[in-house]
């Protein structure tokens, strides 16, 4: 029997309470684990912790039971702690091992948030500006079919706002194509307008944030995020590419639903060759200290000037992405790496991931001094809807 620590007030006072083990699910081991949940640390706003875990965890486990998913981690975190982490169900449907708080997911383009943090620590260590044109730091890039797009900065980068056409060559990335072969058509990517005045989504062009960092420290981008990034956060599972994950003994696999049923599918290297726009693995565990940095509980790493730049709306997004369709989002905008969008009053700070097999999710509500990341190893709607189910909670 797992048991969860819990404080049920805001006081001192810990009891213990045994954790319940649902029915086991036609894959494996359908259970919950749960680790502590911490007295709350000072918010701005207040809220009840304790009823908002109850009762978006009550909602969460529902989802998961109705699509029979294979397996999902979820993190509630503020900026000085863990208040809980849990965890369901499998690595793969093909054995038992349980899910745990170290076990491994891909994050998708979460890993732009990484990216572009990255990014603003290359010049910010190196003296340098964010305003500083691509060309500057590589020379010999030939990009966009206009002579404007020789004007895309590296903000523009980070923000999606390089006024190329959106996707470029996503496509390729889709059928296998790797980075590397990509990156000799950028010269033939359309240029639909002047770098700023427009956004547009990006993963091929985005990971020029990798060799920006390659070529002004002499360290493979991996390199980089492991010394200032990873290594500093104390984030020990978090590793970049395909090779490390597979040779992870914690790491999950990633299932689609087949004819009805959940299936172990297969991975698409060429994703993990655009190492920033989609190339990281992390557990909850570590997901849980990524949030609590953004939330500024880690200001030896990224202070809180850094964080007010990082999370600050760059330019506004359109409508059609699953995010901008929640009833309770007003605007919604791209900053540096992060999405951020006002939902029902709250300024949110938020990424959500995809790629073949794997879901993820993070979001900060800083007025509330909150972060929740949630991870499926699952193609899954759920994803869709746990943001604006876990904000909804937290409004009401």
């Amino acid at each position: 029997m797992f048991i969860l620590k819990l404080n049920v007030t805001r006081a001192a006072r810990i009891i213990l309470l045994p954790v319940i083990l649902s029915a086991a699910a036609a894959h494996g081991l359908a259970q919950q684990q749960q680790v502590q949940f911490l007295p709350a640390a000072g918010a701005g706003s207040q809220v009840d912790q304790q009823a908002l875990l109850d009762h978006f965890s009550f909602w969460l486990k529902q989802q998961i039971d109705e699509q029979d998913l294979p397996g999902a981690a979820f993190a509630l975190v503020s900026r000085d702690q863990v208040f809980n982490i849990s965890t369901w169900g499998v690595r793969s449907i093909t054995d038992s091992e349980a899910i745990t708080g170290d076990s491994v997911f891909r994050i998708a383009s979460v890993s732009k948030t990484f990216a572009g943090t990255l990014a603003s620590l290359l010049v910010e260590n190196t003296n340098q500006d964010l305003n500083t044109l691509i060309t500057d730091f590589l020379p010999q890039i030939e990009i966009g079919t206009d002579r404007s797009s020789q004007g895309i900065t590296l903000k523009n980068l980070i923000s999606h706002t390089t006024g190329l056409m959106p996707h470029a060559y996503s496509n390729m990335l889709d059928d296998g194509v790797a980075y590397k072969l990509i990156k000799e058509k950028f010269h033939d990517i359309p240029t639909v307008c002047e770098p700023g005045r427009c956004y547009g989504y990006q993963n091929v062009v985005f990971s020029l944030i990798a060799d920006i960092v390659e070529a002004n420290t002499l360290e493979s981008y991996e390199q980089y995020l492991q010394e200032k990034l990873f290594l500093p956060l104390g984030m020990t599972t978090a590793t970049t590419g395909l090779e490390q994950f597979e040779n992870n003994s914690h790491a999950t696999s990633p299932h689609r639903r087949i004819r009805g049923s959940w299936q172990i599918t297969s991975q698409n290297p060429a994703y993990y060759s655009v190492a920033p726009a989609a190339g990281i693995n992390a557990s909850i565990e570590d997901m849980a200290i990524w949030a609590r940095a953004n939330l500024g509980g880690f200001p030896e790493v990224l202070s809180e000037s850094f964080l007010i730049q990082q999370h600050s709306p760059v330019v506004e997004t359109p409508r059609g992405n699953y995010f901008n369709r929640w009833n309770g989002l007003s605007k919604a905008y791209y900053a540096l790496g992060w999405r951020v969008f006002d939902y029902r009053g709250l300024r949110v700070i938020h990424h959500g991931g995809g790629v073949r097999g794997f879901r993820s999710e993070i979001a900060l509500v800083p007025e509330y001094d909150l972060g929740l990341v949630v991870l499926f190893n699952a193609e899954t709607t759920v994803a869709n809807d746990v943001v604006p189910a876990f904000l909804d909670d937290l409004v009401h």
